[in-house]
């Protein structure tokens, strides 16, 4: 810890390039790490070692790798978590739903997250939700600690297991799905129902105190009901990972008092909230839905095949988290293999649960990794099984376990930390956006390079939005060879509105890590929004420049 703390005195943010935190964390904050994963080692090789430890060393990891950021940043980290800030705002000023919401109306369909903070910030009285969305993957993290370790202890009464996959699932989380979002919310809420259900199993290790093993009582039903109702209110994808889940928990004979109650409670809340409130989407999205189950091996393979235009850096960095994913399908697989007694446990049957939704739907090219974020409580399980008992003797295995641990650690690491030069935003970056989304007219169009800008979408039902990544090959190549030009089509949506065009250094990174737009556009449209005329530096800044376009007067060619 004081290690940690120390090396945080001296980080020099401006100096991040292509591989983000990593190249300007100094080395003491990475022998802090291998610091704490030695000492981990060396407590879950003590049969001793007391609960109060195991639990001292994960909060010290949670912190180190989650509360690293929010110390070192004046602001908000990450694009979509000011998204979220923003829906979040507009259901406050609307006092629910939020109309002319566009793209963003399918919030509208699943409120569950942004009402419940709507509700937060009145009942506290805080204006916004960006104090506390900064610590979110911490209090996510912490938060997810209780439903992992009941999950785990209805399995075994072994300490060394519990808080060896605890560890194991912390050091292998690399998706990044914990920070302000619904997904975090509801995976939250999800590992709550999965420990609620295993501790009601007839070959639960530590069953719910004074309640018998048949069926559910009354009190814990309703409970779990609401979480339920939660999750299918908050969130599209993690209803249907508990419906697959639960699903098949319920082959097993022994299982079947239990968990088919819980099955239908989740089927039909679901399938009542896609007959009711999210019935526009499914019916404008039903064509996919039933297109992509003639594809599984495209759906599979669109969230893996994004690298033929990010630089180097970016495609060892995609590698390592592919390495890390498969490194841990494969070492559950040996548990399963070796570790005989698991099989008779829930946790290969939790494990599989997810892989199937990754075949028959490839949810914008991220449902492979939702995949592996829904597998890894169980997975890491029987990877614990597999390696901590190890521990324990000075020999070869036990120091491969270490350098195995170590591994999944620095694998954590490159995913979490190698894309921070667009993911975190300067105060000026922060400024820039405030001034396009609170002093331009409503009903003007915002255009931005990427979608690497803090709070874009703040007042998204006064203004409308377009992203130039977004657009059409055709529209990129016209751009690519004059961007003034290119913007034509673009501007030619406000009408007549004016138009501002935010370029920001958050999103020069994005188009260099990811390969969407030439090297050096940026650079090339802000030279050329300079010179041209119609165009007018409203806004400039150190790391952001926003230009206005008018619209010429009726009858003057634009």
């Amino acid at each position: 810890l004081a290690l940690w703390l120390l090396s945080l005195r001296s980080v020099d943010l401006d100096g991040m390039g292509d591989l983000g935190l990593l190249q300007v964390l100094p080395v003491t904050f990475w022998i802090a790490l291998a610091v704490l994963v030695l000492g981990f080692c060396a407590a879950a090789a003590d049969r001793r070692t007391s609960h109060r430890w195991y639990a001292a060393y994960t909060l010290t990891l949670i912190a180190v790798v989650h509360a690293t950021p929010p110390l070192l940043y004046s602001d908000l980290r990450y694009a979509w978590a000011w998204k979220h800030v923003a829906v979040v705002d507009a259901m406050v000023r609307n006092n629910g739903e939020v109309p002319d919401a566009a793209g963003l109306g399918i919030y509208n369909q699943w409120p569950g997250f942004f009402q419940f903070n709507a509700l937060l910030l009145r009942a506290t009285g805080l204006h916004s939700p960006l104090g506390y969305a900064m610590w979110a993957q911490v209090l996510v993290n912490v938060l997810l600690l209780g439903p992992l370790l009941l999950v785990y202890r209805s399995v075994t009464t072994d300490r060394r297991l519990i808080w060896g996959a605890v560890w194991i699932y912390y050091t292998c989380s690399w998706v990044g799905q914990d920070y302000f979002a619904p997904q975090a919310f509801t995976f939250l809420l999800y590992a709550a129902v999965i420990a609620l259900v295993l501790r009601q199993l007839p070959t639960s290790r530590v069953p719910a105190r004074g309640v018998p093993r048949r069926g559910w009582p009354p009190g814990r039903f309703v409970l779990l009901l609401v979480l339920e109702a939660a999750i299918v209110t908050s969130h599209q994808l993690s209803p249907l990972m508990l419906i697959g889940a639960l699903l098949l928990l319920s082959l097993p004979r022994r299982n079947r008092r239990v968990v088919p109650p819980a099955l239908a409670g989740a089927l039909v809340l679901n399938l009542a909230w896609y007959a009711t409130v999210a019935k526009p989407y499914v019916r404008e999205n039903l064509g996919d839905f039933a297109g992509a189950l003639t594809r599984p091996e495209a759906n599979v393979w669109s969230g893996l095949n994004r690298l033929a235009d990010a630089p180097p850096s970016q495609v060892a960095v995609s590698w390592i988290d592919r390495g890390l994913s498969a490194g841990v399908f494969l070492l559950a697989v040996a548990a399963f293999v070796v570790c005989r007694w698991t099989r008779r446990t829930p946790m290969p049957l939790l494990a599989l649960s997810p892989l199937p939704l990754a075949l028959v739907n490839a949810y914008g090219g991220e449902m492979v990794f939702r995949a592996y974020m829904f597998a890894l409580p169980a997975a890491a399980f029987l990877i614990a099984a597999l390696l901590v008992p190890v521990l324990g003797r000075l020999t070869a295995r036990a120091v491969l376990v270490h350098v195995v641990l170590l591994a999944m650690l620095a694998g954590l690491m490159f995913g979490y930390y190698s894309k921070e030069a667009m993911n975190r935003f300067s105060a000026d970056e922060v400024a820039a956006t405030r001034y396009v989304t609170t002093r331009t007219p409503p009903g003007s169009l915002l255009v931005s390079l990427t979608f690497a800008a803090p709070g874009l979408e703040m007042n998204y039902d006064r203004h409308e939005r377009t992203e130039i990544t977004e657009e059409s090959v055709r529209t990129r190549r016209l751009l690519a060879r004059d961007p003034v030009a290119g913007l034509a089509p673009l501007l030619g949506r406000a009408g007549d509105k004016p138009a501002y065009i935010l370029v920001s250094r958050a999103q020069e990174a994005d188009v260099r890590l990811n390969g969407a737009l030439p090297p050096g556009f940026a650079a090339r449209l802000k030279s050329a929004l300079a010179r041209a005329p119609g165009f007018t530096a409203v806004y400039r800044g150190p790391d952001a420049v926003v230009y206005r376009f008018d619209p010429p007067p009726p009858g003057r060619p634009r």
